[in-house]
């Protein structure tokens, strides 16, 4: 597996122009937000019955998936893992309270669509294919790369 450096070198690579950096610092976000929106919209009858989760919180698919993706992020490193864990709570929580509050479904199917429409956009002004479709692993680097992007500068 390749560290979590070679990933935002090579991430880095299709995201040159500014003007796609920034569409990229509010899509990639958006984007994340609203798969965990789906996910949470997908009925958890299952996980409920199964695993006795009784905690709205808990009792999604986004937290499932949330568990399996936090391992992936954990081999780039503990830091990595822990501003991902706090994002994807932060998710969790945000999209619980649009779901109590207006349609989670419709919501999260409108910010996915209007925002991967921002992303290819950005490409288009970029000139270069999104590195996703060289390496689907690049769909969870980008949040972290937006992360480290922001992060630096501070």
């Amino acid at each position: 597996m390749k560290t979590a450096q070679e990933y935002f070198d090579e991430y880095a690579l299709s995201h040159q122009n500014e003007t796609n950096q920034a569409i990229h610092y509010i899509c990639v976000p958006l984007i994340f937000f609203s798969v965990i929106g789906l996910l949470m919209s997908i009925p958890a009858t299952f996980l409920r019955d199964t695993f006795g989760l009784y905690n709205p919180l808990l009792e999604n698919w986004a937290a499932v998936v949330g568990v399996l993706i936090s391992f992936f992020y954990l081999k780039l490193g503990f830091w990595h893992f822990v501003e991902m864990l706090f994002v994807m709570l932060l998710c969790i929580i945000l999209n619980f309270w649009i779901g109590n509050n207006f349609n989670l479904l419709y919501v999260s199917l409108a910010i996915f669509v209007l925002a991967w429409i921002g992303q290819f956009y950005g490409h288009k002004v970029e000139g270069a294919k999104p590195s996703f479709l060289k390496d689907l692993e690049f769909l969870l680097i980008g949040p972290l790369w937006v992360i480290q992007k922001l992060g630096k500068k501070k």
